[in-house]
């Protein structure tokens, strides 16, 4: 079987990099984080949807693009890319089921059940919640970009199924390779371009594994995020999920090794990176919840 991207996919997948590049740049991302208070981005929202970004898997009779997951993957693993902030996985897989999401003119968030109750991301923002939310809490959340609400009460306070959590977890696992191909690509770039005793840093053999490391874990990562996407299986998908969290998460502190004192400061974007990924391998299947079905599996 042929797992190569064909020129459409390969067309899409660059259109919507062109797209988060031209709206959701690094100035787009620190202004976002140096507001303080995270609020969606209405118009930028607003023009995902006229862009087909939140109906590409809605038929083309019922108005949408009519594509499948792996083409959903590519689109959010440009977003993890980007670090695009808001509930952009419940947004897309409420597009067929709730007015004016396909279109971008609703935010819409959900209850993810995470074992010991219920996080919600999102969730003053958004306009249409699916779940309950009864007794929410604010959460303090590590990633600015991602204000998070816990509910209590386990399973019972999770979004209905027709969220689909396998397809959600599929599509945060997208974000998180996006998130770890970037971080790869910074090391490189800052390990050809700093310089440490008249020779840059990437020069270096313990550099050059921390960078090989990363490319390693992204590309496993890939391979199995891109695998799910095609067979959609329940347990591919929580391999996937697995994977590539490892990714996203020990890419960012990877590369914060790389960026030495720079990766710990504010104005550096390796944090945010980091951050994100903490917070995204928190929704949805957990590492022990993918590790425990495929066991169980074996």
């Amino acid at each position: 079987m042929d797992f190569q991207l064909s020129d459409d996919q390969r067309a899409l997948r660059g259109g919507v990099r062109d797209l988060f590049e031209g709206r959701f740049d690094t100035a787009a991302l620190r202004a976002a984080v140096d507001r303080g208070t995270p609020s969606p981005d209405r118009a930028l929202w607003r023009e995902l949807g006229d862009a087909g970004f939140f109906s590409l898997r809605v038929p083309e009779e019922e108005g949408g693009v009519g594509l499948g997951l792996p083409e959903a993957v590519l689109a959010f693993e440009e977003a993890g890319r980007a670090l695009l902030p808001g509930p952009l996985v419940a947004t897309f897989l409420a597009a067929r089921d709730v007015e004016g999401a396909a279109r971008g003119a609703v935010v819409v968030t959900a209850v993810v059940d995470d074992g010991s109750g219920g996080l919600v991301p999102w969730l003053d923002e958004a306009d249409v919640v699916l779940g309950d939310v009864s007794g929410a809490v604010p959460l303090r959340s590590v990633d600015p970009l991602t204000p998070l609400h816990r509910v209590p009460g386990g399973a019972g306070a999770a979004a209905p199924e027709a969220f689909r959590r396998a397809e959600a977890d599929l599509l945060i696992a997208a974000e998180q390779l996006g998130s770890a191909g970037k971080t790869c690509e910074m090391a490189v770039r800052y390990a050809r371009q700093r310089t440490q005793f008249g020779q840059v840093i990437g020069a270096f053999q313990a550099v050059k594994h921390l960078c090989a490391q990363m490319l390693v874990r992204t590309e496993i990562a890939r391979a199995a995020v891109y695998a799910a996407a095609v067979t959609n299986d329940p347990l591919e998908i929580a391999g996937a999920k697995l994977l590539a969290d490892e990714a996203a998460v020990r890419g960012a502190r990877d590369c914060l090794q790389v960026h030495g004192g720079m990766g710990f400061t504010w104005e550096s974007d390796v944090h945010l990176h980091l951050k994100r990924a903490w917070v995204r391998a928190g929704l949805g299947r957990s590492a022990a919840g993918a590790e425990e079905e495929l066991a169980a599996a074996l």
